[in-house]
């Protein structure tokens, strides 16, 4: 039904999302991070129409390149409202804080909230947002079929960190074992960093959040 093409960009290596229907030319886009060319290229290339931007969160790293996305592609951007203004604002976005990584960054406001239990209907698919606080307080999780985007939240064997400001502990643990872990085990996760995994291998081999 959908075709995922997958992109790392930026110094971080942030995982960005290229979602295109299979039956025709629409597409949306999870985490533009920085230095998105290539994911441009391959727009104009399969001559995408982009409907979205869906961001996870709004750190440096997946919101680096949300201007220069929306302004070549010329569509809206969706963020949950309480980061709503960390996209205007490099200290709270954390581009202040990593001077060795990147410049000051910051966009315009993003066009859409997003909320728990929300339903997107984007390039004939249906998205379900899942409010997944912790890594950041308003991280949110995709689900669309069998397919979870899980941003910082959920990592193959690994979990999304929590000492940066807004990050909390118990709240992460409580999203991925409350939220993440009710889906079916075959679940296929596409994580914000790094590899894919399901979420039946996460309940049964992360060492942070093994089902109990």
């Amino acid at each position: 039904m959908m075709k995922i093409d997958v992109f790392s960009l930026g110094p971080l290596q942030t995982n960005c999302y290229l979602i295109s229907s299979e039956a025709g030319r629409e597409a949306i886009i999870i985490d533009p991070g920085m230095n998105p060319g290539k994911l441009l290229d391959k727009v104009k290339e399969r001559e995408l129409k982009v409907e979205a931007i869906l961001l996870t969160h709004a750190h440096f790293d997946h919101m680096g390149g949300v201007d220069e996305v929306r302004k070549a592609c010329n569509c809206p951007v969706y963020i949950h409202d309480l980061e709503a203004e960390w996209l205007t604002d490099p200290r709270k976005n954390g581009s202040m804080r990593w001077s060795d990584v990147t410049s000051p960054l910051s966009t315009e406001p993003a066009e859409f909230a997003l909320d728990e239990g929300q339903l997107l209907k984007l390039i004939g698919l249906e998205f379900r947002v899942y409010h997944t606080p912790g890594h950041s307080p308003g991280s949110v999780s995709f689900l669309c079929g069998g397919h979870l985007f899980s941003g910082d939240v959920l990592f193959r064997q690994s979990v999304g960190r929590t000492d940066l400001p807004g990050g909390n502990e118990r709240d992460l643990f409580d999203s991925i074992r409350g939220k993440l872990y009710t889906f079916a085990p075959e679940t296929r996760v596409y994580p914000g960093h790094g590899p894919q995994t399901t979420i039946g291998y996460e309940m049964l081999h992360n060492p942070y959040v093994a089902k109990q």
